[in-house]
């Protein structure tokens, strides 16, 4: 019965697994590790990663601007849960000074504004305590380091991070995610163990497909990672000059206050007018007046664009005024539950 049924798409030969398994050792060797474990997005690689290595007595602490996927992750392993504020490695030591060591988990570039964590001092914070530290590469990946191969291992910490993740839909474009590590025995244990790999379908071909040539362009693209520096330099610049007050440093990622929901509609509305589109974070992505909207710059765009995106912006600066950031404090972490402790 089976077989009369098996869909006879080429993708579905049986050599269709070696696709995958080459795909992760490349990858793995792209990275300067051991094991890649593709996944069906980045958001099932966190929840999978921290289902499967936390626990009840385990303590996950997690930077307040990292992703909501590792969230959940803790707390699909019913561990308990703790958010410190972005690098701030006193809010964190204090967290483990009264709860003990675990797992550490930040973003390695915030998805929001675009600020670095300082990943040296975590790790050192990680190794004095006893814990471990989780790096989600998700907006490093393919942008920084050599190759694009990321954070990690452009300050040369590929031993002391003991798991990245990563979202392949973003540099690389595909739907697919990712999980890094030196221990040679996680693939198969994440593969038994992590729900998301157990209760749902593999990665399909056409994208593993797609996966493998896309990396060999983002390691051959130095050229384009330096052209996204000068447009992310250039339109930073610009808007400080404003008086926008950006988060985080020069990169890829650029995101305007935008204040209220309201207020932060009338601002999509205007910079749109002007073709320049952007993506709105608001509840429950943020904070009811600390909305903001997004640019994700890219190598592709001209001179031209660059200056496009700049009026834009100078319009919405002359019409609204520019929106000075919210407080810092936790942006996704206020109305989640399950959290048991943010240190504000």
């Amino acid at each position: 019965m089976c077989a009369a049924v098996r869909d006879p798409s080429p993708w579905r030969d049986h050599n269709a697994h070696r696709a995958r398994a080459d795909l992760e050792d490349a990858l793995a060797a792209y990275a300067s590790t051991q094991t890649a474990v593709l996944c069906q997005s980045g958001w099932e690689a966190n929840i999978g990663l921290l289902q499967s290595i936390a626990d009840r007595e385990t303590p996950v602490y997690i930077d307040a601007r990292s992703h909501m996927s590792l969230y959940y992750g803790a707390r699909a392993a019913g561990a308990p849960v703790y958010s410190f504020r972005r690098n701030s490695l006193d809010d964190l030591r204090a967290l483990i000074s009264s709860y003990g060591p675990g797992i550490i988990a930040v973003d390695a570039i915030d998805s929001t504004g675009g600020s670095r964590a300082a990943l040296a001092s975590l790790c050192t914070v990680a190794e004095e305590s006893g814990g471990l530290l989780v790096v989600d590469e998700s907006h490093a990946l393919g942008v920084i380091g050599p190759e694009g191969a990321g954070m990690v291992v452009a300050l040369g910490l590929t031993d002391r991070v003991a798991y990245r993740t990563a979202s392949l839909a973003k540099a690389f474009t595909g739907r697919a995610g990712l999980v890094l590590t030196d221990d040679p025995h996680f693939a198969d244990y994440f593969r038994m163990r992590a729900a998301p790999a157990v209760f749902s379908s593999a990665v399909r071909d056409p994208d593993i497909a797609a996966l493998t040539a896309t990396l060999a362009v983002i390691t051959d693209a130095a050229s384009r990672r330096a052209r996204l520096e000068v447009v992310g330099v250039r339109i930073r610049r610009a808007l400080g000059a404003m008086g926008f007050e950006l988060v985080g440093v020069a990169g890829h990622l650029v995101s305007l206050p935008t204040g209220s929901v309201l207020h932060a509609i009338a601002v999509r509305d205007r910079l749109e007018a002007g073709g320049v589109f952007g993506s709105l974070f608001w509840p429950p992505a943020t904070p009811d007046e600390d909305t903001l909207i997004r640019f994700s710059l890219h190598a592709a765009l001209t001179d031209t664009q660059v200056g496009q995106v700049i009026d834009a912006c100078r319009d919405v600066a002359d019409t609204f005024g520019p929106i000075p950031p919210a407080p810092d404090s936790p942006r996704l972490v206020r109305s989640e539950p399950g959290v048991n402790h943010v240190r504000v």
